[in-house]
Order: structure tokens, then sequence, then C-alpha cells
């Protein structure tokens, strides 16, 4: 596992929670980890490759992580991470799991409520013990039509990026749906390519105008 500032920094020099591998209870529950007695691995995979894995014990009052870590140069140690899970009802019934962060901070107990933990140095704690930042408070308007453009093209089942082509309409998808979120690929990318052409023009311009400053005067003779 990365320790704390090994992933992407922000503008401002903070990691960001997207540079850090983590772990959503939603999709624990979905996969049936929140039930008594589960026990298996978990893993990240980057381009179809594994790039880590965690071995989970499942519960529903509770889940525990067993994972090595290490920290810069220092040697690996083996982490065990027991993990409180808190169900809440909702309004119009049933129950919705949250993690409580096991983070301590200058000897406080964290003991937030997250659907989300992050492993941006030896444990999986919430963002605020990490104090992690979105990449998302950082983008421009190019950045973000990009960043809807991919997420809507990893929802369809594909990759993100430009050359990839666009999925086709997954199984059991409404064709209006399909029709909707495809355009709005489209329309993202576009976006993002005119803003990228309008910025090379003027970078182009500049360097245009600054390389006509910076000519030597012509030697004048009485």
């Amino acid at each position: 596992m990365g320790g704390l500032g090994s992933g992407r920094t922000s503008g401002g020099g903070r990691v960001t929670a997207e540079a850090c591998r983590s772990i959503d209870v939603n999709r624990l529950r979905r996969e049936g980890v929140l039930s008594a007695g589960w026990s298996g691995g978990w893993e990240w995979k980057r381009n179809g490759e594994r790039i880590s894995s965690i071995s989970i014990r499942g519960g529903e009052d509770r889940i525990v992580l067993s994972y090595r870590s290490r920290i810069g140069s220092q040697d690996w140690q083996d982490v065990e991470e027991p993990i409180p899970i808190r169900w809440v009802p909702c309004r119009y019934g049933g129950r919705r799991p949250y993690f409580v962060c096991p983070g301590i901070v200058n000897g406080v107990a964290c003991r937030r409520h997250v659907v989300k933990l992050y492993c941006a140095g030896r444990y999986y704690l919430c963002r605020h013990c990490y104090r992690l930042t979105h990449a998302s408070r950082n983008e421009d308007s190019c950045d973000r039509a990009l960043r809807r453009a991919n997420k809507i093209r990893m929802r369809l089942g594909g990759e993100p990026g430009y050359e990839a082509m666009i999925p086709r309409r997954p199984k059991g998808m409404w064709r209006k749906t399909y029709d909707r979120l495809f355009e709005a690929v489209i329309e993202n990318e576009s976006r993002a390519e005119e803003r990228l052409t309008r910025m090379a023009a003027r970078l182009l311009d500049l360097d245009q105008r600054l390389g006509t400053n910076t000519r030597k005067p012509k030697r004048g003779y009485w």
C-alpha cells in the first residue's frame, strides 16, 4: 500500500481522494461482504491487470481487513484492521450501511459515518482524517467535460478516453436512455476539444508575438 503523498496531488499540493485506493460500503453490500461468515479477497485493477489486493472477513456489524503495508522505505508490515458498520434506517423503509471511521487524529477518535474509506497511509480511513481533497475542485471546464464523458463511457462498460470506442447499448438499458448518454459523451468531448483548440490557438498567438518582440532591432547607419 502506498503511503500518504504517494498518490497524485491537487493543484494545492494535497493528495486527491481519486488517487487513493478505496473501499465503498455500498459496493461491499452488493457483493454480499456484509454478511456473517463471508470471507474472501478484494482487488483493484488497472487496464484489466491487478495492481493491489486485500483479504476481508465480512460481517453485518463489522468487517476486518487484512493486508501488507509499507510506508516509504520502511519494512513491510502485516496489518489487520477492524472497521465497524453502522446501519441507519431510511425514511421510507429499509436501512443503509455506513463505515464508522476507525481513525484517531491528535488523540481524538473520528467515528464519522462515511460511505468510503481511503488508503492514503497505513490504514483505511475517511478522507477527513487524511485531509484528502477531490480532483474536481481543481478542474477547469475542459477537465470537467472530459471527466463527465469518461464517467458515462465507464458506466456503459467501456474504457475512458477519446481513442476508445463508445460501447454498444448494454443489455437491459432503454434505447432512449442509451441515446441520451451517447449524445452526452459526444457533447462533452466536443466541448473539451473546442476548449483545447482555443487554448492552443492562444498559445500559438502568444508565442508568435513574443517571437516578434524579441527580435533584434536592425542596425541603422548614418
